[in-house]
């Protein structure tokens, strides 16, 4: 089980915020390039038309690659900064690089105010030729907290981040060390803060790594997240497979040289420690039943090699990290645990035996998830909370799925369900539904406003949702003998461009567009901007990104997918709390009158949403309100396809989006508007 947390939310008239327009792309002092600022809430407009750009894939790097490129990026990190126009108490601390085709490079940094790390604070930087292309920033606030002396002491936060634990479920919990003073900026202004861990069990046995953020000056707390990050998959059908191994004299183990030396080891019902390298006098593992503890080894070792090998030669990622050190896996945790996990800490992956111990979590697709947790880790850096824990938990989903498929296992057959064959519903049917979340009764197939509030293996959904749409496209079809029937939001066709193809997207996106407080605004943002370098933004793939997240809530469609779509994409300020502004679209070519779900499309970059209200007007002035203001939603921006039952409305004619903001200190403009007819 998992921590999650909303999304922290003060008053409207209490709080003082920063007034700003956030721009899709300004220029950088010093460097002749454009930065794409606030990708993860969804602020960047669409990018230029483009053909694809030649050799926009990353390279396969080596160890001593990926070393040498840090070490150049380490060596110009002041220089960096200085063009970045950051304080003169902030640093960037090199996480990541990658490496295009074409000699581009991004990466991926972490950054310091005064000495002390800031928490979404991260940034990705492209540079071509030594110059700088785009900065895509988890936050375009700047990193100026009033003060870094703390009020409280780190005792009392360690106190209330271990309340927290408790109120959460937790056993025994304790402190794993004493709390560090950070600056918070994920959400909100930057301030100062200290970040306790947690550790002892969660509720259902699972390790707890628990991080609680308390406001150093008043105690309370500004977020928590749960840094284990729990999956579920199959059992252990995988059949006969080979294994890579390591021979020491007369006995073999465990130990795949091929893969960064990934390790497997046996905890024998324990919860802690390393437990015991596999070890036998013959180089056979298993015999295919639970009862034998060698079998859910075997299916752990082999998942985690087909899935080093799918990241390593379709993504071009060399292990986790991308340094070529393998992870190392850990099988028969705890006594009938019936669940799967990643942790940063033992940088491993972590299989129970499932209920009776008799149907381990370790087959492909479990494997697969918990390795994709850690690359996330060590790339994009999704908090595992509100929105971006649902993008976490979904990017494990879609490349468990992938993985899966490009194993082409006869007795594991790829799918886009999580879970099927282990039964932990007890009446056959899988945990997940990529196709149709909701499915599972409780995983969402669309996005809406409160969707970070819910658990992230629910909050995932639309992701799932979007993937599969993106890869197979909407309705009935039947895939490796499984049929899917997957609807859209918006009731309008989405046709896929194939997995490999969404797969790649995806990756893209994660790595060098996604940062640590991504949204789905910012995801929808991101993918569209992999997609364009990959395949141009004229292009099928690009429109039909667009599609697909247009059929899980998302944005707006292209104009491409069975509809007819008009758009205004010119930039429209709205006054801080001021007279209200339109966009306007003339509609032409249609006869009669206007459906009953027409599809209005909003994208609007504002800080503090709740400050507006929204309008569509008809041709006859009638108005259809689409958003009431309210003073409690503070999350950014707008970026929502709205249905409306304007069946009373003569279709052709010139249709306004109305946009007031009706109260003080924020503001921004509208994005884009745009009108889609089915």
């Amino acid at each position: 089980m998992s921590s999650s947390s909303p999304h922290r939310r003060t008053s409207h008239t209490a709080s003082p915020r920063t007034t700003h327009r956030r721009a899709a792309a300004v220029a950088l002092a010093g460097v002749a390039a454009l930065i794409a600022t606030a990708v993860q809430s969804g602020a960047a407009t669409a990018a230029p038309r483009q053909a694809p750009v030649p050799g926009a894939e990353s390279v396969q790097l080596t160890p001593a690659q990926r070393a040498e490129l840090i070490r150049d990026a380490e060596a110009a990190t002041a220089r960096t900064a200085d063009g970045l126009g950051l304080g003169a108490e902030e640093k960037l601390v090199v996480r990541d690089v990658l490496k295009d085709r074409d000699g581009t490079v991004h990466t991926r940094y972490e950054r310091t105010y005064a000495g002390l790390p800031v928490l979404g604070g991260d940034l990705v930087v492209t540079t071509d030729a030594g110059k700088t292309e785009r900065v895509v920033k988890a936050t375009s606030k700047p990193i100026e907290p009033a003060t870094v002396t703390p009020r409280i002491s780190a005792g009392k936060a360690e106190q209330q981040a271990v309340s927290a634990a408790e109120a959460a479920g937790a056993e025994q919990p304790e402190a794993d060390r004493a709390p560090r003073k950070v600056i918070w900026a994920a959400n909100g202004t930057p301030v100062l803060a200290y970040e306790t861990v947690v550790g002892g069990l969660q509720e259902d046995g699972t390790p707890n790594e628990l991080h609680v953020v308390t406001d150093a000056a008043t105690g309370a707390k500004l977020h928590a997240y749960q840094a284990i990050h729990n999956g579920t998959g199959n059992t252990l059908y995988s059949g006969t497979v080979t294994l890579g191994t390591a021979q020491s004299g007369s006995s073999y183990t465990l130990t795949d040289t091929a893969r960064g030396n990934h390790r497997t080891y046996n905890l024998n019902r324990g919860t802690s420690g390393t437990g015991t390298l596999f070890t036998g006098p013959d180089d056979v593992w298993g015999n295919g039943s639970a009862s034998n503890a060698e079998t859910a080894a075997a299916d752990a070792h082999y998942g985690a090699a087909l899935t080093w090998d799918y990241f390593k030669n379709v993504q071009g990622r060399s292990g986790i990290r991308g340094d070529g050190v393998g992870a190392y896996s850990r099988v028969h945790y705890g006594n009938n645990y019936v669940n799967a996990f990643w942790s940063d800490s033992c940088f491993c992956m972590t299989y129970g035996d499932g209920a009776g111990n008799a149907k381990p979590l370790t087959s492909i697709d479990v494997a697969a998830h918990e390795m994709t947790h850690g690359v996330t880790s060590n790339t994009a850096r999704l908090v595992y909370s509100g929105e971006s824990g649902g993008l976490n938990e979904a990017t494990s989903d879609i490349f468990g799925a992938a993985v899966e498929f490009h194993a082409n296992n006869s007795s594991d057959v790829g799918d886009y369900l999580i879970g099927e064959e282990i039964d932990i519903n007890g009446n056959g049917s899988p945990l997940r539904h990529m196709d149709r979340p909701s499915k599972d009764g409780a995983s969402k197939d669309a996005w809406y406003s409160g969707i970070g509030g819910i658990d992230v293996h629910y909050s995932s959904g639309p992701a799932n949702h979007f993937f599969y749409l993106l890869s197979e496209g909407s309705g009935t079809r039947t895939i490796n003998g499984v049929t899917y029937d997957s609807p859209t939001s918006d009731g309008l066709p989405v046709a896929g461009i194939g997995r490999d193809k969404a797969a790649k997207i995806w990756f893209r996106a994660l790595t060098t567009k996604f940062t640590s407080t991504t949204n789905y605004a910012g995801a929808r943002t991101g993918t569209l901007a992999a997609a364009g370098e990959l395949y141009g933004t004229d292009s099928t793939e690009y429109k039909r990104v667009q599609d697909a997240w247009a059929g899980v809530n998302v944005g707006a469609r292209s104009g491409g997918g069975g509809g007819t779509s008009f758009e205004n994409a010119a930039d429209v300020a709205i006054p801080d709390n001021g007279a209200a502004v339109t966009s306007s679209v003339t509609v032409t070519g249609r006869a009669g009158n206007a459906p009953a779900n027409l599809q209005a499309a909003v994208d609007i970059v504002h800080t503090w949403r709740g400050d507006l209200v929204i309008d569509l007007l008809a041709p006859d002035g009638t108005a259809y309100r689409l958003k009431n203001s309210s003073s409690s939603d503070s999350a950014d921006n707008v970026n929502q396809t709205y249905t409306v039952n304007a069946s009373s409305e003569t279709a052709n004619g010139t249709w306004r989006l109305r946009v007031q903001d009706v109260a003080a200190q924020d503001t921004g403009y509208i994005n884009s508007f745009g009108l889609t007819f089915p």
